[in-house]
């Protein structure tokens, strides 16, 4: 896995944590009713992607690593949904929409290649 000393070093960490502030500027804007509802799931599960990342990352086992980074995957898709929803619901226009599903998408792929480098580096090992 070369120079990787931290999750940081990952390049679906960071882009999942770019994702997140990206998540709470969109969301920021949604009505106030939906500060414990909406927006914080929303919330929630963008965070959960990098933060599972990141404590899969210290994981030694090729079973434990994996569940955590199908949690990410788990949270990706719950995020997917909430931004359909936003949509349907007016809160954000059509652009964002998109664009932040393309961002999902870019996610989802380097998450299937974080899944792809580990198995290959425990096979390895």
């Amino acid at each position: 896995m070369g120079n990787i000393i931290s999750f940081r070093d990952l390049i679906v960490w960071q882009k999942s944590h770019e994702f997140v502030l990206e998540t709470y500027r969109i969301s920021s804007a949604f009505p106030k009713e939906e500060t414990y509802a909406l927006t914080s799931q929303l919330r929630r599960a963008a965070v959960s992607i990098p933060a599972n990342i990141a404590e899969g990352f210290t994981k030694k086992t090729l079973p434990n690593k994996l569940n955590y980074i199908s949690h990410s995957e788990g949270s990706l898709q719950e995020v997917k949904y909430y931004l359909i929803l936003a949509r349907d619901l007016n809160y954000i226009n059509d652009i964002t929409f998109e664009n932040a599903i393309n961002s999902c998408g870019e996610i989802g792929k380097l998450l299937n290649g974080y899944i792809k480098t580990i198995r290959n580096y425990h096979q390895n090992k």
